[in-house]
């Protein structure tokens, strides 16, 4: 599953930085796939939708941080725990109950999105 940012979010910014993904942004900005990642130009995600990488995509939220659940791997194959409930002064990251997805998923979309 991809972690999510609940409204307790104090906007600190701790949990930003540490994200091996770029899958976590300010309440209110643009993200894109190419941001911190391998990917640019037309991409085929692996649940097989086609986007640009490089365009900007509305903000998840605009009031808190939030993670991109396409862009979350949950640290999987960089860390052995969510780096930004690590950090999370408030324990705001939490698991989005909405999102599953098997370690081997996890695996699958962190090396889709990091080519070496």
């Amino acid at each position: 599953m991809a972690i999510i940012i609940t409204d307790e979010c104090i906007n600190c910014g701790a949990c930003e930085p540490e994200c091996p993904n770029n899958a976590i942004y300010e309440g209110g900005a643009e993200w894109r796939y190419a941001d911190g990642t391998s990917l640019t130009g037309k991409v085929t995600l692996p649940s097989g939708e086609v986007v640009d990488a490089n365009q900007d995509n509305e903000p998840v939220d605009m009031d808190v941080y939030y993670i991109v659940p396409n862009k979350c791997t949950e640290c999987v194959g960089f860390h052995d725990e969510p780096q930004c409930a690590a950090v999370c002064p408030v324990d705001c990251c939490v698991d989005d109950k909405d999102v599953r997805e098997s370690k081997d998923e996890l695996l699958a979309k962190k090396d889709f999105m990091h080519l070496d």
